[in-house]
């Protein structure tokens, strides 16, 4: 077999569905998991169980891969240096992740570039969240640690000097920012490979809550091209001068005024991208895999008008199987990715895709096939 390994490092439902999409192409892959019951460990062939904080677990895990790619940002970046100095081909490398791992070292590194983003600030206690806060407009200030948050975890909205003292307790960098009075998120996909291809995807609205990605609407309504366009020449500037390899997600803000503010980044397939499973030429999956690889990028254009995504999270209701017979005989075009992990309230356990030419036609057929399986209603 001449035929690539692909390494990846985590096994969540993110490498289940990177290996999904690595099978037709016939590029072996093998995944770092931290439990066998992990949501791509419970696929994937070639398993090994292990810590990604330890190295020599990553140096015996990245012995006859091709390439090492990731599920998450949280390989200590010394450790993916290391795996580097070994000869390891590791994509996205060290000096672009560390801008998904740390955010301030992404904030920093977005003002030399002229991004627009929000008003920030490394803060070192409340009293220096007040005085952030007054050299604005005043609270809520938003405030972030710089490593490990995502899904709403590791972020506060918080409305007075009293409220900021909570995310100081861990002891770890805090990020301030401004509360930006948006009206609405988007998100920028763009793939990029070693020699500089890229491809970007349609924006997308993305519809969070409680801090979790809920809905995802491809493209987004009523967005002007101009803006749009301006969305993807940001991702895209941003993967060329952070030298991504692989996909890289821009969530970004859009104001009433018009403007376009970068929120978070993350280099990795990510939920604002899933609609693509079903939605678009070629996935976010199988174009992360071309891009590690150096393979030609496929093809992101949009199959239908509307695609929309919508994600099951977990709730009372723990049997979805037997949900399946309605959806599916409600709705014959719907798609259901389910990930294998067990229910608990508020978990991401799957999501659905609908698409066609009517977007509120799309949209309540996805809506109402993750509410069923979820169990929030019986009919």
């Amino acid at each position: 077999m001449t035929f690539p390994v692909v390494g990846m490092i985590g096994g969540g439902q993110l490498a289940r569905m990177t290996h999904e999409a690595a099978i037709p192409l016939g590029i072996r892959f093998k995944l770092l998991s931290a439990t066998p019951q992990d949501s791509a460990a419970q696929v994937v062939n070639d398993v090994v169980i292990g810590d990604h904080r330890d190295l020599d677990t990553l140096r015996a895990f990245a012995k006859g891969c091709d390439v090492v790619t990731f599920d998450h940002e949280h390989v200590p970046t010394e450790h993916l240096r290391a795996l580097q100095a070994d000869g390891i081909a590791v994509r996205p490398g060290p000096d672009a992740l560390i801008h998904a791992q740390d955010k301030g070292v992404m904030r920093a590194r977005l003002d030399e570039l002229g991004v627009p983003c929000p008003r920030h600030r490394i803060v070192t206690g409340p009293a220096d969240v007040t005085r952030f806060a007054g050299e604005g407009d005043g609270f809520p200030v938003v405030l972030k640690t710089v490593r490990g948050g995502y899904d709403g975890k590791g972020v506060w909205l918080v409305r007075s000097e009293e409220e900021a003292a909570e995310p100081f307790k861990a002891g770890v960098p805090v990020l301030a920012e401004e509360a930006v009075d948006f009206s609405r998120e988007l998100a920028a996909n763009v793939v990029r490979s070693p020699h500089g291809q890229a491809v970007v995807y349609p924006v997308v609205e993305s519809v969070q809550v409680g801090g979790v990605c809920d809905t995802v609407i491809a493209p987004a309504p009523g967005l002007p091209p101009e803006r749009a366009l301006r969305a993807q020449e940001i991702a895209l500037t941003i993967a060329r001068e952070l030298d991504v390899t692989g996909h890289l997600a821009v969530e970004l803000f859009e104001t009433a005024d018009g403007r376009i503010l970068v929120n978070e980044l993350a280099m990795r397939p990510h939920n604002s991208g899933h609609w693509t499973q079903d939605g678009a030429v070629t996935s976010q999956f199988a174009n992360h895999v071309r891009a590690v690889l150096d393979l030609p990028l496929g093809d992101p254009r949009p199959r239908a008008p509307w695609t929309v995504m919508a994600n099951v999270l977990g709730g009372d209701y723990p049997d979805m199987y037997a949900a399946y017979l309605h959806c599916m005989a409600r709705d014959p075009q719907l798609k259901i990715h389910m990930y294998g992990k067990d229910v608990r309230p508020g978990r991401k356990v799957g999501h659905v895709t609908t698409y066609g030419t009517d977007l509120a036609d799309v949209r309540e057929r996805a809506r109402h096939a993750a509410d069923y399986l979820r169990g929030t209603i019986t009919e």
